[in-house]
């Protein structure tokens, strides 16, 4: 169920986007302003509005820490502000002193893109707010942008209609030229990074709405350093006019859209059902935005107010099957979502017995190697641990087949939520046990700070989920999650 919690009706012009950080809500307008509320009870902060931009308000954005926002604005400018006092930190003027519409963080910080009404963008390299390179696609206006999790890619939507993949060089790695009729609105990606287990190509989500009254659903693989390839993977039309936003929810699973239709639609966003439809704006829906880590969406509209909703548990909408949850804030999805696992997998499978193994074994289809790894005494550390030199040296299996797809198998154990009892997402990586300090790094992931720390300074500062360079060795505390495990621990 979608209920309307509140209605603000502070802004006196049309609202053009909304953002949400870990505790704050902000809007920004044509009137020249950006307001910022508590997510605590929607009450306006003190120094809210924020009034440094002599033109309307485009775009804004919070860095991932919700320690800065950034908005832009037809006066040409980027403006940095703290949130802990509303004061301007910085101004950063765009390359050609063009309107600026649009803005966008890396899940690091440690870029800010922007993109003008001549078709220019700017990278910014935020931690020194200077304009680091830029780049453009001619006779068009940049509209849409978004970051990649991993923060080494971005895409751009425009008014010509094509969708672009680029890099932090400002190479154009793949171009979508007829992405949507008539214009792209509005794009971005699905928190989450992906990784096809056959090939080990990272992959990605990408949700696009345009001038064609469609919403898209796009998958972007990483195929080499130089290149991209995008595949149309779901086409909504749940909205009879042009769609102007749309935003993933923080696990993933939920896609928002505001549409010219006036209605904002609510759909599963794997399968592409709709969920809820709601009507209560008078005017063009323009903005809607998911909180990162309450059940809350925000919508703005050009009838100048903003429409806060939560979603819950249960049914009744006014559109749709039965009502779509939300997560609370530990709510961070598998790569693996929705697979089955059997009963043994409630626990690590470092816990697993040698039975345990057997069983896991026989469900994939290996029972030809269970009477070897019984020899062996492989329970689920031994297994965890296997390589391809100890398969064909210690374990003597010859068949190459076997052992390619007894390590995919194994990586699957790795990546996948293994453990019904505690949340996977709980889990570090790399040491698979309970983070006590769970950090961000540059690739999205989160990870044990001692234990990616001692990955970088070993390794060839890479990612361990990717493979990737990491394009920085910045790591942000995830208090949000560090919370979530602290509570999940104190219920057990």
């Amino acid at each position: 169920m979608v209920s309307l919690i509140c209605t603000l009706q502070n802004h006196r012009d049309d609202v053009n986007w909304c953002a949400f950080s870990s505790s704050l809500l902000a809007t920004c307008s044509a009137d020249k302003t950006i307001r910022v509320y508590s997510t605590q009870d929607f009450t306006e902060l003190p120094f809210s509005p924020l009034s440094g931009h002599g033109y309307g308000v485009h775009c804004c954005c919070f860095s991932p820490c919700g320690q800065y926002l950034a908005s832009c604005s037809t006066d040409a400018t980027t403006v940095v502000w703290k949130m802990d006092t509303g004061e301007i930190e910085s101004v950063l003027e765009h390359p050609g002193r063009s309107p600026v519409r649009v803005c966008a963080f890396s899940q690091d910080s440690s870029w800010l893109v922007s993109g003008a009404s001549d078709g220019s963008l700017a990278l910014w390299d935020f931690p020194s707010r200077t304009l680091c390179r830029t780049g453009a696609v001619p006779d068009t206006t940049m509209v849409a942008c978004s970051f990649t999790p991993c923060g080494q890619l971005f895409a751009t939507g425009s008014t010509y209609g094509d969708l672009r993949i680029w890099d932090l060089s400002m190479n154009q790695l793949h171009a979508e030229k007829y992405a949507h009729d008539l214009g792209v609105t509005c794009c971005q990606f699905a928190p989450q990074i992906m990784k096809d287990m056959a090939s080990s190509v990272v992959q990605f989500r990408l949700a696009s709405c345009g001038q064609d009254c469609l919403l898209k659903i796009w998958l972007v693989s990483r195929i080499s350093h130089t290149g991209c390839k995008m595949q149309l993977v779901r086409t909504l039309s749940g909205q009879s006019a042009t769609v102007l936003s749309c935003a993933y929810s923080a696990d993933g699973q939920l896609l928002v859209s505001g549409s010219m239709d006036k209605t904002v639609a609510v759909y599963e966003a794997n399968d592409g059902m709709l969920l809820y439809k709601l009507n209560q704006h008078e005017r063009y829906v323009t903005a809607c935005a998911f909180s990162p880590t309450a059940p809350l969406i925000a919508t703005g509209s050009m009838d100048k107010t903003v429409n806060v909703w939560r979603v819950e548990d249960g049914s009744g909408a006014e559109s749709g099957p039965a009502g779509k949850s939300l997560p609370d804030e530990a709510a961070f999805a598998s790569h693996e979502a929705g697979r089955k696992w059997p009963g043994h997998s409630r626990l690590m499978v470092s816990e697993w017995s040698e039975d345990d193994v057997s069983s896991w074994l026989r469900e994939e289809g290996l029972e030809s190697l269970i009477d070897t790894f019984k020899a062996n005494n492989i329970d689920g550390a031994e297994l965890l641990s296997l390589s391809k030199e100890s398969l064909s040296t210690d374990l003597h299996i010859e068949s190459l087949g076997m052992r390619s797809k007894l390590l995919r198998k194994i990586e699957e154990l790795r990546m996948a939520p293994v453990s019904n009892g505690i949340p996977d997402e709980f889990l570090c990586p790399i040491t698979h046990e309970i983070m006590k300090d769970p950090v961000i790094a540059a690739d999205g992931y989160s990870y044990e700070r001692e234990a990616i720390e001692s990955w970088i300074s070993t390794k060839s500062r890479s990612s361990p989920m990717t493979n990737l360079p990491l394009q920085t060795t910045l790591l942000t505390p995830n208090r949000t999650l560090k919370m979530a495990i602290c509570r999940w621990t104190s219920s057990q």
